[in-house]
């Protein structure tokens, strides 16, 4: 179990037993759009509530974090993988809000909306950004890659949500989960290569020579590493034997100079 998983699943938890014997708590902290500018702290807290009238909203939602997030949180680290759920759930009420103004629906601004999925779709989009050939078992029966996953939920949530099909479930929060989890991955990405043009650009020698690369890999410790990490030293490591340091791609200089003391 990674951390920042560790810590939503407990949170989301505890919230989900304590609003179930205070409704005065659970009214005060989910997300009315029609309410949102004068309780904003609904655009996070939202995240944390679940239907209280059964198991499966939340069962579900917390199933799809702890098998998608646990391997996503150690590729991205716990920081930027916890701003990239949160943006995911906030991305998901501004799009909720946006659809229910366009569509001028005067009740649907006073429908309350609680729920972890769209910061879940967040979590599902870096998944399968990154692993998208993985597969899945939907319904527990059928093998389903995760990138196919991913757009299917994307059509479904597009065609209930334009259909008004609701049936009590916030589509298009779904559909905003999916676009804050792109628009952060994407703009980390950017803010990376940036970064690393600059340090290129100041220190024209920072591009690892064979003599640092040898100190840096001597460096790295894979028995004290994550699974997940353990496994990707064990490819380049198979990848050097074959073919040298020189046939890495940045990638994979990038994971060595991280995990073998840094930059510089």
């Amino acid at each position: 179990m990674t951390r920042v998983v560790g810590q939503l699943l407990l949170v989301n938890v505890l919230m989900y037993v304590f609003t179930r014997g205070n409704p005065a708590l659970f009214q005060e902290l989910w997300l009315v759009p029609a309410q949102v500018l004068t309780k904003p702290w609904t655009l996070l807290t939202y995240q944390f509530l679940h239907d209280l009238g059964g198991l499966s909203h939340i069962l579900f939602n917390m199933l799809a974090l702890f098998f998608f997030g646990r391997k996503l949180e150690a590729l991205l680290g716990s920081k930027s993988f916890l701003k990239l759920y949160l943006t995911a759930g906030f991305a998901g009420a501004v799009v909720h809000i946006l659809w229910t103004l366009l569509a001028m629906s005067q009740g649907g601004l006073y429908v309350p909306m609680v729920g972890a999925s769209a910061a879940v779709y967040g979590v599902l989009f870096g998944y399968a950004k990154y692993w998208p050939r993985d597969r899945v078992l939907l319904w527990m029966v059928i093998p389903v890659q995760v990138r196919h996953l991913v757009i299917g939920l994307t059509v479904l949530s597009l065609w209930l949500g334009l259909g008004g099909a609701g049936g009590g479930v916030a589509h298009f929060a779904h559909l905003g989960g999916f676009l804050g989890g792109w628009l952060f991955l994407r703009l980390r990405a950017t803010r990376s290569a940036a970064a690393q043009f600059r340090k290129k650009a100041e220190s024209p020698g920072v591009r690892m020579g064979e003599r640092e690369f040898n100190t840096k890999w001597g460096r790295i410790d894979p028995s004290a590493m994550h699974p997940v990490n353990r496994a990707e030293y064990e490819r380049i490591a198979d990848k050097l034997k074959a073919a040298g340091w020189a046939a890495l791609t940045d990638r994979e200089r990038t994971f060595v100079e991280r995990f073998g003391g840094g930059f510089g």
